[in-house]
């Protein structure tokens, strides 16, 4: 006999209005022997309240990273929480599985070109320069054949009395990657002063500088840049210490920023002339040293973990970045977005660094601004066209960072 669509209906209720996929599910434990079929069931609900169990897990412990404030994607932030939470293996591999080289020879569009001239970064227009000659940085060494106009010539961005305590250069990253550019910031310490803020997840805790730019915090802000490798966990392979509190221990050897009273930075090996004293303000380390007494201490080989950490390989052209100190006692900051290790110390050392370290990498964490206008109104501009917008140090900010103010 045909059932009509109430003889359906019933047979529905009577089953409970149960999905297809259940009356399925026990039509097979039915068929299997009542030995069998006890542990089978006791063995799924076991499956099931795991997979419950991880469930609530990530959904619990992955919220706070996905609330947090400040610039960061989702994605780093996921990948933020997949470190945090024993999965770095996981989130390296996938890093590694998913890279893409940059391309090798080509020419620089006609944008990259206008940047090697400076054309479009904040130049002011000052009507004298009390600058001596020594003051100022010689222009960086071509690392590609034929040099092109303005490759590796700084650029004044930001003056104080006339003279130039920000300069900003270009220049391709090595002689395979002729269609990339690295990019460089000269800073003059005599003129500047800098602070290392923490950031809200790195190294996290209570500080009393805080983990953005606001405030007072905006007087005399010319520039900030990003900080180092995480410290919990150690991707940074380092410590962190600031105001008389260590986040992370220090370890001998590593490379490190040193921050003093007067506002003085000091970059090169920790416990290697650099010392706790009572001066001292901030040390972040980070890694092993790229450039030490004026020498690269990077070969070709990608190294080891116990040199560059455990992230993404280092033998890999991504965005990285490093700082390091001339031998007159000024700051020189290196980014781009297709350099490995061994071009990063390279290009530091060029830019005149006798001592550098590296700091972030991947295209999330890297940053340098410089600031011009009111500081009731600051206004930053990228070094170049990194995945973080230019106001990421304006609110707050997940990683540790250095800001930079005219003294």
């Amino acid at each position: 006999m045909r059932l009509g669509p109430l003889s359906t209906e019933r047979h529905a209720a009577a089953d409970g209005g149960r999905p297809e996929s259940g009356r399925r599910r026990r039509g097979v434990l039915r068929r299997l022997p009542p030995r069998v079929r006890g542990p089978v069931k006791w063995s799924f609900r076991a499956v099931m309240a795991v997979v419950l169990v991880i469930a609530v897990y990530v959904g619990v412990t992955i919220y706070p990273y996905l609330s947090g404030p400040g610039t960061d994607s989702v994605a780093a932030r996921v990948a933020e929480w997949g470190r945090d939470h024993h999965l770095s293996w996981a989130v390296s591999w996938l890093e590694n599985e998913t890279y893409t080289a940059p391309p090798t020879g080509g020419n620089l569009s006609a944008a990259q070109r206008k940047a090697l001239l400076g054309v479009g970064a904040p130049h002011p227009h000052p009507t004298a320069s009390s600058a001596a000659p020594a003051d100022l940085p010689t222009a960086i060494p071509a690392q590609a054949a034929n040099p092109l106009p303005g490759e590796g010539v700084w650029h004044p961005v930001t003056y104080e009395a006339g003279t130039p305590v920000i300069e900003e250069a270009a220049l391709r990253p090595d002689a395979q990657h002729t269609s990339e550019l690295a990019y460089a910031a000269w800073m003059n310490q005599k003129a500047l002063s800098f602070n290392l803020h923490p950031g809200y997840q790195q190294p996290g805790g209570s500080w009393p500088v805080p983990d953005q730019l606001t405030g007072s915090a905006l007087n005399g802000l010319v520039a900030t840049f990003n900080g180092g490798f995480k410290v919990h966990p150690n991707d940074a392979l380092g410590g962190y210490y600031a105001d008389g509190t260590t986040a992370s221990p220090l370890v001998t050897g590593k490379a490190a920023e040193v921050f003093y009273r007067d506002g003085s930075l000091k970059i090169g090996v920790w416990g290697s002339g650099l010392t706790m004293t009572p001066d001292v303000v901030a040390v972040r380390e980070n890694l092993s040293p790229l450039v030490e007494g004026g020498a690269v201490q990077v070969g070709s080989e990608a190294g080891s973990s116990a040199q560059w950490g455990y992230t993404i390989n280092n033998d890999y052209y991504i965005a990285r970045s490093g700082v390091g100190i001339t031998a007159s006692g000024d700051i020189v900051y290196v980014s781009g977005a297709a350099l490995s290790v061994q071009t990063l110390a390279q290009l530091l050392k060029a830019a005149g660094a006798v001592n550098a370290m590296e700091l972030d990498i991947n295209p999330d964490w890297v940053s340098f601004m410089t600031y011009s206008g009111h500081a009731s109104d600051p206004n930053p501009a990228k070094l170049w066209d990194f995945t973080q917008p230019a106001d990421r140090y304006l609110q707050p900010a997940s990683r540790d960072f250095v800001s930079v103010h005219l003294r």
